[in-house]
């Protein structure tokens, strides 16, 4: 799959699987899967060990693929576009009515 846009810490919403609809921050970004914050919520039964003493059952956040999600923007779903500046500044935007909105601030291009 080619690069992706969406990165750390960026708010998206589901737009396929039993979660669609649902928004939050990612937390954490393997490959093309993404882990969002109170997506795909699992849960996992842990044996009693010498440092956890109780047997429990715990809520983990699962991957999701990268294809599943869009990046969320005032209030809606929107699509990603990349271009370098004439000075090698990347600037991630998304289009509103024809005009270019900027949706993370500059990043400069590393070396």
């Amino acid at each position: 799959m080619g690069k992706s846009r969406i990165n750390t810490g960026d708010e998206v919403v589901v737009i396929a699987g039993n979660d669609r609809g649902r928004t939050g921050k990612v937390i954490r970004k393997v490959d093309d899967r993404i882990v969002v914050e109170g997506v795909n919520v699992r849960k996992k039964h842990m044996r009693k060990t010498q440092e956890n003493q109780k047997g429990q059952i715990i809520d983990i956040e699962c991957p999701l693929h990268i294809s599943n999600v869009r990046a969320f923007a005032d209030g809606k779903a929107r699509k990603l576009r990349a271009s370098v500046s004439k000075t090698g500044e990347k600037e991630i935007y998304y289009l509103e009515n024809k005009k270019e909105v900027a949706f993370r601030p500059k990043q400069s291009k590393k070396k």
